[in-house]
């Protein structure tokens, strides 16, 4: 190892000049991560293939400027040098974190090298020579020493923007190329022409904002410095910035749970109104604010939507005065791929203007300047473009174009918006994650392993295991089963989820695929699974009449009071003897005819007796479900109301009616057994791993959230006590019309939207009078039931599996993260599962749209419908539609 000095030149935020001199150490063996490597690196991790024609080296200005081309899949053998990983630092901790995940991610072909570390490669900075020309030579230097390294073995081509770098650099190594990235591009991958597209579309705005107004727009941010020094003062309050829907161009808010902790105002958060005290932050950014004088506070405005407002009396349209603040700086921006429109073309816009203000399709993210030529063209289509910079000589970002998605109104187009809005990316699955299934065919179907059924406590013959499902459903995760023990004081119940775990290994591709997507997203005319089809919907799915894995836990209860006198959990081998979706078991139950598919071959007398034994196992789990549930209700459990609407499509998926939900009990008597399951799964995972095990919590709500729902019941004469969980349920109980059951209804639909979401979190990063579960009213929760469509699932099922390891005397077991990993990964997951409710949400409504655009109101009844208006506004009121 060899000690020298680095001298860094930096500038303090008061501008003045600082020279830093700090210990460098170089040494000769760092890792080159190439799989042609003939010099023994330390190469841990994944290492760049062998049989590519080239290595390619990207200059620092390629990095910071062109990194999302970088980011494409089809470029292979990428060598990032740390030299430009630092230059990307100063760009913003989200493009340097942007990198390092891709670095890390084994399904991208590229690697990061340490160039300023190794011996060969790093060259100290030159006297005279600017910092940009210093860091070329040392990504130049580093293109040279892989090629020296690999012995020849692979050419290397170093890709810039600099056409004097070219001319220069070019031809002094045979086998190390230097070419412009344009040119890599043209030549190297001509087919690539999503990767042309945006390099024309990036260069463009690049060229823009070199020629932009110097005029101030807006007032400049604070430095990092004194953000972080005014946050730990109180002076400023850090946040992030959510813009009102409704009003985005005034209305912002800045909710910290932190904030309420210091100051008891700011427990309702900050407003922040008009464009101008925003000073440029977007929404979801991570913002510092500071408080205005008292003198200078407003209120919410009251009024549904946006509107002209009269100045004499707009203060009439809004609450009581609440913090106002304004934004001085903005720590962490929260930009990604936005989709817009274009304006129509006005008289006074040149028809050559080749930049245009984009409309994006979320009405809280502002206008977005852009560069193009196909303004025309565009006029009708929705296009994804990405902001750039927001400089504070502008009065709207600038941006660039990625790829036109097509024509506004279509399907596929409005359905790709909704994705690409809710950050929701579903790729097909690689060739590399399909050959890590399985091998599974009609001729040779997969069959359980020997090995395995050694190891697992065998199910097929002692008990009838039976699903119950949507009618359709493939990806069958859970199935049940219950039977009476010897002796008759004793039930057995067993609820019996797919071992997904079994097949995906922690850290393959697989798993990383499932786990960036997080869960199955579910649309109104389409689903995009978590994992490859083999496993969601055959080899995991516990379909009836075949072998299949699971993860089983089985309770033995008192026949009389339900108590728990044992309960098992582990892995086990069944068989599905029933497929039932929740129409068929429910006319079971209700003792109508109904024809099981699986009894139709049998003989009468068979038939009759494996029907009854069917429905009495059906009679005997709905008895234990509601005993199960009244020990909730009597802890505080809340039944709350919502109104479900699923879109019905033909076979050309065109939507042909809207179906509400039909509530059945046997909906509740599956939920309650896979609620019961989930809670017990929870206790056993965070009992041996305290402080890293994954469960889930549902905070109470904000009693003030409250205030439209007991203002609602008090004008029919109902009193809502809101202090606990138990309360609002007794209260909600005794708030019922017999002259009217919309009423109560109406006060649960509107005690749902009052309630708060529940999040995924890791033990070690709360107190344990914050797990509790406030609408289910247990203690401990957690999601154990569904790993075929969620991720957090799969995480709970490797926590089992470890905590029973642990417990059978095997070596210490570790839990499969630490408790930080965890709380990153459980963050990653709440972002995804709230993503996938609103693409829901969405999709429903395009549908619902696309339903009502062809039909006429006036002569169509199913255009018309009941509605109870329960608030009034200065410009609308708000209504529900029971139906």
């Amino acid at each position: 190892m060899i000690k020298t000095e680095k001298i860094l030149h930096l500038k303090s935020y008061r501008g003045r000049r600082v020279r830093v001199v700090r210990e460098h150490y170089l040494r000769e063996r760092v890792p080159c991560f190439s799989s042609l490597c003939q010099a023994a690196c330390a190469n841990d991790g994944k290492v760049l293939p062998g049989d590519l024609t080239h290595y390619v080296v990207p200059g620092v200005e390629v990095v910071v400027n062109f990194l999302e081309i970088l980011e494409f899949r089809e470029l292979q053998g990428v060598i990032f040098t740390q030299t430009a990983c630092q230059a990307l630092q100063s760009k913003g901790r989200r493009c340097y974190s942007r990198l390092r995940n891709l670095v890390k991610d084994p399904r991208h072909d590229c690697v990061l090298f340490a160039n300023e570390f190794q011996e060969h490669s790093y060259r100290p900075r030159e006297k005279g020579e600017s910092h940009e020309q210093w860091q070329t030579r040392c990504v130049y230097e580093a293109a040279v020493w892989y090629y020296n390294h690999l012995a020849g073995m692979m050419s290397i081509v170093m890709v810039t923007e600099d056409e004097d770098v070219v001319s220069r650099f070019s031809n002094l190594n045979s086998g190390v190329f230097v070419v412009t990235f344009k040119d890599y591009l043209q030549n190297f991958w001509p087919d690539l022409q999503a990767a042309h597209e945006l390099y024309g579309s990036i260069s463009q705005a690049l060229q823009e904002k070199e020629s932009e107004d110097t005029q101030k727009e807006f007032s400049e941010h604070l430095p990092t410095e004194v953000l972080a020094a005014g946050i730990k003062s109180g002076r400023y309050i850090q946040g992030i910035l959510n813009v009102s829907k409704h009003r985005a161009q005034n209305e912002a808010f800045v909710a910290n749970d932190d904030i309420s902790n210091k100051n008891s105002d700011l427990i309702g958060g900050v407003l922040v109104y008009g464009v101008r005290n925003r000073n440029r932050a977007v929404h979801g950014d991570s913002v510092v604010l500071e408080l205005l004088p008292r003198s200078e506070w407003r209120g919410k405005v009251t009024a549904l939507t946006e509107g002209p407002v009269d100045e004499r009396t707009g203060g009439d349209s809004e609450s009581k005065p609440m913090p106002t603040g304004r934004v001085v700086g903005v720590l962490q921006r929260n930009w990604r791929d936005y989709v817009v429109t274009f304006p129509p073309r006005e008289g006074t816009q040149s028809r050559n203007s080749q930049r245009i203000l984009v409309i994006p399709w979320d009405r809280r993210i502002p206008k977005i300047r852009i560069s193009t030529q196909q303004a025309d063209v565009l006029q009708d289509h929705r296009v994804v473009v990405r902001i750039d910079s927001w400089e504070s000589t502008s009065l709207y970002p600038s941006g660039h174009s990625v790829r036109v998605l097509g024509r506004a109104g279509e399907l596929e187009t409005e359905v790709q918006t909704i994705l690409i809005e809710n950050c929701i990316h579903v790729p097909p699955f690689s060739e590399a994650q399909l050959r890590e299934m399985p091998s599974t065919s009609a001729t040779k179907p997969w069959t359980v392993d020997p090995v395995q059924v050694s190891k697992r406590r065998d199910l097929r013959e002692t008990h009838l295991v039976f699903s119950i499902d949507p009618r359709g459903c493939e990806d069958v995760d859970d199935t049940l089963s219950v039977r009476r023990l010897p002796g008759g004081s004793l039930l057995e119940l067993g609820v019996h989820i797919a071992d997904v775990t079994h097949f995906v290994s922690e850290g393959s591709l697989t798993d990383l695929e499932a786990r960036s997507r997080a869960t199955t997203y579910y649309l109104a005319d389409r689903r995009y699974d978590m994992l490859p089809a083999v496993l969601s919907a055959d080899l995991c799915s516990l379909l009836g009449g075949v072998d299949r894995y699971a993860m089983s836990v089985l309770w033995e209860l008192d026949v009389q009071t339900m108590a728990v006198a044992k309960v098992w959990f582990g892995r086990t081998l069944i068989r599905s003897s029933y497929q039932l979706h929740y129409e068929l078991a429910q006319a079971l139950l209700n003792g109508e005819e109904a024809e099981v598919p699986e009894l139709a071959q049998l003989a009468s007398e068979e038939r009759d007796g494996k029907l009854a034994e069917l429905v009495e196992a059906l009679e005997t789990l709905t008895h234990v479900a509601r005993h199960l549930r009244a020990q909730r209700d009597c802890g505080g459990a809340l039944e709350l109301e919502g109104v479900e609407v699923r879109a019905q499509l033909d076979e050309k998926r065109n939507i042909t009616a809207l179906v509400p939900r039909q509530p059945l009990e046997v909906h509740e008597t599956v939920a309650e057994c896979m609620i019961y399951a989930n809670h017990w799964v929870a206790r056993k995972i965070q009992e041996v791993f305290p402080y890293q095990a994954l469960l889930r919590r549902h905070p109470p709500p904000r009693q003030e959230l409250f205030g439209q729902l007991v203002d609602t019941a008090q004008a029919r004469g109902f009193s809502i006590d809101t202090s606990t969980n138990k309360a609002l349920a007794d209260s909600l109980n005794r708030a019922v019309d017999p002259r009217d059951p919309l009423v109560n209804r109406l006060l649960r639909m509107m005690a749902t939207q009052a309630m708060s979401q529940a999040v995924y979190f890791s033990t070690g990063s709360e107190p344990e009078d914050q797990f509790f579960h406030y609408g289910l009213a247990l203690d401990r929760y957690t999601h154990f039931t569904s790993p075929i469509r969620r991720y957090a699932d799969m995480v709970v099922h490797r926590l089992l599996t470890a905590a029973l390891a642990a417990e059978q005397g095997a070596e210490p077991v570790e839990a499969p993260a630490g408790n930080k990993e965890m709380e990153e990964l459980a963050e990653h997951i709440n972002n995804k599962n709230r993503a996938a409710q609103r693409a829901q949400n969405l999709s429903i409504g395009l549908f619902q749209c696309l339903f009502f655009k062809e039909r006429d109101p006036e002569t169509d009844p199913r255009c018309v419908a009941g509605a109870v208006i329960y608030s009034i506004r200065d410009n609308g009121v708000l209504v529900f539609v029971p139906e």
